[in-house]
């Protein structure tokens, strides 16, 4: 083949291509004919046309009486406005016209003005009395239009006027013509709307006038010849059997009930079926056993005769059936209705062929439609089934069921079943461990909604599955969900993959619940280096501060100093310093989930300085975000001990209020300026007006530092796991690797609660310490991972490890500001850390202040301090 001569590609302006374009401008024209007609003319536009200076009020009468349908829908349709602005010109005025309209209106007019009819009494822009004499004629009026979607809507405005109706007013207006609307002489529809009526009034009045005045009309319309009629009102009986009681419920309603059991048409037997099962709780054990338990196994027995509706409906009231004849079964019938259940759940899989939808019929289509819709009431049933046959006997009973449930073909089955897993979690209590694998299956189960629907509530299973219910062995956490990490970062892939972000930000939002299921170890080799790939590859920002926040629940979870020094080198250095404007916004996202997070002192020694550096960044967006974020970064310092680092805040901010020259910036420099001025300094000491707020914080402070202890006791442990320590050479390695050589001497190391001087070297305090390590994760740390920030802490729970503390010095608050965190030094990395691994740390002190100088260029990289091995003195 040749290609094709650019003369022959060219556009050709023959006689014939001039013909074609012709053709195909002239079907445009053709188009655009309709068009030019559906204009208006002037004579149009001048009818359409209202004069500026009329009222409201006027304006509205105008239009309802000379104005086209279109004008006279939109003033019913402002109703409610003009009742609120002048409700007395507007019944005096306006509503007549709406009466004469609605005459000869079209259903958009009509559906409107039952709109605006219950918009003015839900308004209450009258009262009660005038409303039932100037609306509630028109209502009752067009209750029999002839089209019922019309009648419908004056029907549900009618029902919602009858809740604030007085006796008299329902009396009169209502009750009485309703004796004449109820016979067999009137419509269907009619009789349709008396029954619906009925079931209303049934609630306004007494047992003794329902007695004599409203029961005789439902026995009436119970035994209509129309079998709508009789289903309509069988399914009212429920309503008007808690308006009389028990007594008149048994010696009437029941009756009528077991006799349009008996119905031949299906759906009344099927609305009989139903009133029967929501009436359970009225009924004695006498009732229940003798007059009603025959009626359902008569029902059940014949439903797989009859229409699949009846299957559907059966399915979906079966759990409360079974949960209120509980107690009256035989081990026959128990056994039986178990076995029915089970049938169900399976109901149409046996007829699985693997053909083409396009090739089954119809028929059998809609079939299997209506089989899925009976498998996945059965799963929304399931934990009302548990309870059914006891939660001891689930393995041999019900487990089959729920692994077909689990892993049904259809996907609403498998939803509905993942959002009763936690239900079925719950119930099973120390049998958890028997439904591991279907969490493992449902996790990886193709369909995202399956996996949505199983996250919401994945923190409280993955709870209960690691402590195995009540019997639960802390330290073996992990031995009996040898997959759950693989399926939980398979979820989590699968998610990222997909265009459903919600899914992905709420399934990331939901592992921060991990660090209580899974090790440290776990987490960091497998969770959150994915994080950071979150934070700097996503393009979804909810979906970056999800992984943000989790990723700062991470570190605060994590027993690895090392590991954790790690993690906030990389925040640092690829968020806060990094090249994209993008990540450095993030880095400030990360910030303040760190302050809401971690104590005050871990953000000033670790992320004060980075942070504040960022007054210097080019990006206008970012400076900006730092503007907003400077508050919250004021509020964690503490005076005098962080004195100098405020320093260095009020020199940023006054740099940027001399130096800025994008205006928007500017503008909110301004503001972030008088805000910082009216914010009051925390202190060292506890003050009375942020008392709480310091609790909190030194509750944060509190299980940092015991993280540094428990990690450093563990590796002793290791290291003289059996050979014998004496308790002078065990405290000393402690105290050792505890306090860094180059803090002064004056400031000692300790844990609240512990002294200040030598501490105690018992074997018990040693002991007790190893094992409150080996379960922090669950002990120390058992708060929910939504509100970490929100710890509960009581006058007299604190009172335990700060007693007295306005009569403590400076030196002896160790309990507040230990220098493990509170002091900010280049010389304070432990021995597990490497010594040319550089961290930026804020040094606190006289002798390490910073030149505000140096500090304040914008060509001033940011500083890294390097943290030094830590050496232990012999």
């Amino acid at each position: 083949m040749h290609p094709p001569s650019p003369a022959a590609t060219a556009m050709d302006f023959s006689q014939n291509s001039l013909f074609g374009y012709m053709e195909d401008l002239q079907e445009l024209t053709i188009i655009e004919r309709p068009v030019r007609r559906s204009l208006k003319t002037p004579e149009e536009i001048e009818r359409l046309t209202v004069d500026e200076d009329l009222s409201d009020i006027e304006r509205a009468v105008y239009l309802l009486s000379a104005g086209q349908d279109i004008q006279g829908t939109s003033v019913i349709a402002n109703l409610p406005f003009l009742m609120r602005q002048n409700p007395a010109e507007t019944l005096r005025r306006v509503l007549p016209k709406v009466r004469e309209a609605l005459h000869v209106a079209g259903v958009e007019m009509q559906l409107t003005a039952a709109v605006s009819f219950l918009t003015i009494l839900q308004d209450e822009s009258v009262s009660v009395h005038t409303y039932a004499h100037s609306f509630l004629q028109v209502i009752l009026l067009h209750l029999e239009h002839r089209d019922a979607g019309v009648s419908n809507a004056w029907l549900e405005t009618l029902l919602s006027v009858i809740e604030v109706l007085p006796k008299d007013t329902l009396r009169h207006e209502i009750l009485n013509p309703l004796v004449s609307k109820a016979q067999l002489s009137q419509t269907v529809q009619s009789r349709l709307v008396s029954c619906k009526i009925l079931g209303k009034l049934t609630n306004k009045f007494d047992a003794l006038a329902i007695k004599r005045e409203i029961l005789p009309l439902v026995k009436s319309l119970c035994q209509d010849v129309e079998y709508e009629v009789r289903s309509c009102m069988c399914r009212q009986l429920e309503n008007i059997a808690q308006g009389i009681g028990t007594e008149l419920t048994k010696s009437v309603v029941l009756p009528e009930l077991i006799e349009l059991s008996r119905d031949e048409g299906s759906s009344v037997r099927l609305a009989a079926f139903e009133t029967l099962v929501n009436l359970l709780d009225i009924f004695d054990t006498d009732d229940r056993s003798q007059t009603i338990l025959p009626v359902v196994k008569s029902f059940c027995e014949k439903s797989f005769k009859a229409d699949e509706s009846i299957l559907i409906s059966l399915s979906f009231h079966l759990g409360k059936l079974c949960h209120g004849l509980y107690g009256i079964f035989t081990p026959d019938q128990h056994l039986r209705f178990l076995e029915f259940y089970k049938k169900l759940c399976t109901l149409g899989l046996q007829q699985e062929n693997g053909h083409n939808e396009n090739q089954i019929p119809p028929q059998i289509l809609e079939q299997e439609k209506k089989y899925i819709s009976v498998r996945k009431n059965c799963a929304y049933n399931f934990p009302a089934m548990i309870v059914f046959v006891d939660p001891k006997n689930f393995h041999m009973e019900l487990y089959s069921t729920f692994f077909c449930l689990c892993h049904d073909p259809e996907v609403p089955v498998r939803y509905t079943i993942a959002i009763c897993f936690y239900e079925v979690s719950k119930l099973l209590n120390s049998g958890v461990y028997l439904i591991h694998k279907e969490l493992i299956t449902l996790l990886q189960d193709e369909s995202l909604e399956v996996l949505d629907a199983l996250i919401d509530h994945l923190p409280e299973i993955l709870e209960l599955m690691s402590t195995g219910g009540e019997n639960s062995v802390q330290e073996n956490k992990l031995s009996s969900l040898p997959d759950l990490v693989p399926a939980l970062t398979a979820a989590e892939q699968r998610a990222a993959a997909s265009l459903k972000w919600r899914t992905h930000e709420k399934l990331l939002q939901k592992y921060a619940c991990l660090p209580q299921v899974i090790s440290s170890d776990q987490i960091y080799y497998r969770f959150l280096q994915r994080m950071f790939t979150i934070m700097m590859t996503n393009n979804v920002l909810p979906v970056q501060k999800a992984a943000s926040r989790t990723l700062c629940i991470f570190l605060r979870y994590n027993r690895k100093q090392e590991q954790r020094h790690e993690v906030i080198q990389k925040l640092i250095e690829q968020l806060g310093q990094g090249k994209s404007y993008w990540n450095r916004l993030r880095f400030l996202d990360t910030c303040e989930f760190i302050i809401e997070i971690f104590s005050k002192s871990f953000f000033c020694k670790y992320f004060f300085l980075p942070a504040i550096e960022l007054t210097h960044d080019p990006v206008a967006n970012v400076r900006m975000k730092l503007c907003y974020l400077l508050p919250k970064v004021k509020s964690t310092l503490k005076i005098p001990a962080d004195k100098h680092l405020l320093q260095q805040l009020e020199m940023c901010v006054r740099k940027l209020l001399c130096q800025e020259k994008d205006k928007d910036v500017l503008a909110i420099v301004k503001r972030t300026v008088l805000e910082l001025d009216r914010m009051e300094m925390s202190m060292d000491a506890f003050q009375k007006k942020f008392y709480e707020k310091d609790l909190l914080d030194q509750e944060k402070e509190r299980e940092e530092l015991l993280l540094l202890e428990m990690e450093q006791l563990e590796k002793e442990k290791q290291q003289n796991d059996g050979r014998p320590m004496s308790d002078k050479t065990f405290e000393k390695k402690r105290r050792d690797s505890k306090t860094p050589t180059s803090l002064p001497k004056s400031i000692p190391i300790s844990v609240p609660g512990s002294s200040s001087a030598t501490p105690s070297t018992s074997k018990e305090i040693k002991k007790s310490k190893l094992i409150r390590s080996q379960s922090f994760n669950n002990q120390a740390f058992h708060a929910k991972y939504g509100n970490l920030d929100k710890y509960t802490t009581s006058k007299s729970s604190t009172a335990a490890y700060t007693p007295s503390v306005s009569g403590l010095s400076k030196t002896s608050m160790i309990s507040l500001t230990d220098d493990s965190f509170r002091t900010r030094n280049t010389n304070s990395a432990p021995s597990s850390f490497s010594s040319n691994t550089s961290l930026p740390s804020t040094s606190q002190g006289t002798g390490n202040s910073v030149d505000p100088k140096s500090s304040g260029s914008k060509d001033t990289q940011p500083r890294k301090a390097t943290l030094k091995s830590r050496k232990s003195n012999p």
